[in-house]
């Protein structure tokens, strides 16, 4: 089969598709359209049982229960279930490398400063920086969220915008339907709404390029509202990863049971037993006794007839694989131990030094940055479309040329000053333009106003150099003169 006939397959059944999604809209049988969609809520509903830690396997580990010599039941021994939270501590160092500090937004285009205000100024206004970062930590724990963009007029009846985090422990359900080569075709929303004390209504929103589809799941069907998309995109920015702790599940579960087990043990051991000489043993102390007394046979030094018993000999091979395994739970997930005992000596340690010292989770942050760079792309172009559509009209050319740049910060801070030493070096070696100096610099919080107060200074000293050099020919001609 050559390209072409691969390629023309390939249309048919994009074609078939649309033309069945569209066939199952117009006859508002929803439930057929939500099999077009893939998701991932089995998923998203194992790894959210992992990351809590209620959850944990462990916990179903059941109480001992105790007999008597007639083999009836006495009573019942707790055992411990102690699950460790290293799902919730790799998930948030994660995010920290990456969002730990805002990203910084770069305008790459000309005669666009005020699209780009626009632009920052709706950064700010619908929270993106707290936004993303939920976003990440919800697809960290669960494999899935999204990022949903809602237009809608305010109080003041303008034209506003508003983001809301999509994740599966909120209630929410993602549907997302793709193409062959990755891009997104359209996204689903499935959740509740309470109407009243008693009842509760399902809904399904289905967003394309075009169109809104709002759906209500009635008890004749369903209802179908069609709305225009004014934004011209769908209005969704999906996060999907693996769980941040993929692939050391069975390393967590082993060493939650080591503990668990061992704090069953110290329970036994670790209050000592009085020992008494007898013929015969005529008790054994429970594990709960809080005074154990063990009457044995055989101690005949009279120095020993009455003794305490303890535990001498501590599991060292249990401490080792304990140690192993907290080794390898973190470097296989590319965490780095962070704990008072390793930080409390690096006060003084340079931002790259200490980058150099959390190399592991700077690799992994590298790595979510290959489909994060796409997933900012994305966003900034869902702004601009925003803005030059719905917020701001009068800025629609300005948003057609608006080229916006995206760069992540370091989440330790930089080193400032062998930055601006950097920098100085390459503008003054001519290597480097006053503009993008001020766009680098660490210490510019606006760069626009900045060039612009640059711009002022060296107009007035030089008009401050031109008087006075008037001044002395001025003063030189008639000193000629007289």
């Amino acid at each position: 089969m050559g390209f072409f006939q691969i390629f023309t397959n390939y249309l048919n059944s994009v074609v078939g598709r649309n033309q069945e999604f569209e066939e199952l809209i117009a006859a508002k049988d929803i439930s057929r359209v939500k099999s077009l969609f893939s998701t991932r809520e089995m998923m998203a509903m194992e790894a959210i049982k992992e990351y809590n830690t209620s959850t944990h396997e462990i916990m179903k580990r059941p109480d001992k229960i105790l007999l008597n010599q007639k083999g009836e039941r006495k009573g019942k021994v707790k055992r411990w279930k102690l699950p460790i939270g290293y799902p919730q501590y790799i998930n948030e160092i994660s995010l920290v490398f990456i969002y730990g500090r805002p990203v910084k937004w770069q305008n790459l285009s000309e005669g666009t400063d005020n699209a780009f205000k626009a632009y920052l100024d709706l950064i700010k206004s619908t929270h993106f920086n707290s936004k993303i970062r939920q976003c990440k930590r919800y697809a960290g724990a669960e494999t899935e969220s999204a990022l949903l963009f809602r237009v809608f007029r305010n109080k003041e009846n303008k034209p506003d915008c508003q983001l809301r985090v999509l994740a599966r422990s909120k209630g929410d359900e993602m549907y997302s339907m793709w193409d062959l080569y990755e891009n997104l075709v359209a996204f689903a929303w499935g959740y509740y709404t309470k109407e009243n004390s008693t009842h509760s209504s399902y809904h399904f929103d289905i967003f394309t390029p075009k169109k809104i589809y709002r759906c209500t799941r009635k008890f004749t069907g369903w209802d179908v509202i069609e709305e225009e998309n004014i934004i011209g995109k769908i209005p969704v920015i999906l996060f999907r990863q693996e769980k941040e702790w993929n692939g050391v599940e069975p390393l967590i579960e082993r060493e939650e049971y080591i503990g668990s087990r061992t704090a069953d043990t110290n329970d036994y051991f670790s209050d000592p037993m009085f020992l008494l000489n007898s013929d015969i043993i005529k008790n054994m102390p429970e594990k709960g006794d809080a005074n154990k007394t063990l009457v044995v046979k055989g101690l005949d030094d009279v120095s020993k007839a009455a003794r305490f018993l303890t535990w001498d000999n501590a599991p060292e091979s249990k401490q080792k694989e304990i140690e192993w395994l907290q080794k390898h739970i973190l470097t296989k997930t590319f965490t780095p131990e962070i704990d008072f005992d390793n930080m409390k000596g690096l006060s003084n340690v340079s931002g790259k030094a200490l980058k150099q010292m959390m190399i592991l989770a700077d690799i992994k942050a590298q790595k979510h940055k290959d489909s994060h760079d796409e997933l900012l792309d994305r966003t900034a172009s869902l702004f601009t479309s925003i803005i030059g559509n719905v917020l701001n009209i009068a800025l629609k050319s300005e948003c057609d040329k608006l080229v916006v740049d995206h760069e992540y910060q370091e989440p330790f801070g930089e080193d400032i000053a062998e930055s601006l030493q950097n920098i100085v070096e390459a503008s003054d070696g001519g290597f480097m333009s006053t503009e993008t100096a001020v766009e680098l610099n660490p210490l510019v919080k606006d760069h626009t106003l900045e060039l612009k107060r640059l711009k002022q200074e060296k107009e007035e000293r030089q008009a401050q150099q031109n008087s006075i050099f008037n001044d002395n020919e001025g003063a030189g001609a008639q000193s000629f003169n007289e």
